[in-house]
């Protein structure tokens, strides 16, 4: 079983900026992918970013350009550097993974390992 944990979320003004970080441990799966996923209010849970085991990286549509994923796998972690934040930004965001065979996927039901969740405030 893997843990995750986020860390990182806060209160921003709107075209602010915030870092998220998500450490992995226990029985990671091999070569694992890492995705971001963010859930606000009433909606449901939306792909941010997935970043396979050797780096490549693939950005929902709504934060292309602002948003930036990373990972150091011999640390286990992961970031996600928001840049230009927006109201429509606020969400829960959760970090997630699964094995890095099965590529990037962008639905909430492709990974079975997730975190609890960091909140992200973006006021306007």
């Amino acid at each position: 079983q893997v843990q995750l944990v986020e860390s990182g979320g806060g209160l921003v003004q709107a075209g602010g900026s915030l870092r998220l970080s998500c450490a992995a441990s226990g029985r990671t799966p091999g070569t694992y992918t890492m995705a971001w996923f963010r859930q606000a209010p009433g909606k449901e849970r939306e792909f941010v970013a997935g970043m396979t085991w050797g780096g490549w990286t693939y950005y929902g549509d709504s934060v292309k350009g602002r948003f930036t994923a990373s990972r150091d796998n011999a640390k286990n972690t992961a970031h996600l550097q928001m840049n230009s934040l927006k109201p429509e930004d606020t969400a829960v965001y959760y970090c997630a993974v699964r094995p890095g065979i099965l590529g990037i996927g962008v639905e909430a039901n492709e990974y079975d390992s997730w975190g609890q969740g960091t909140q992200v405030t973006v006021s306007s």
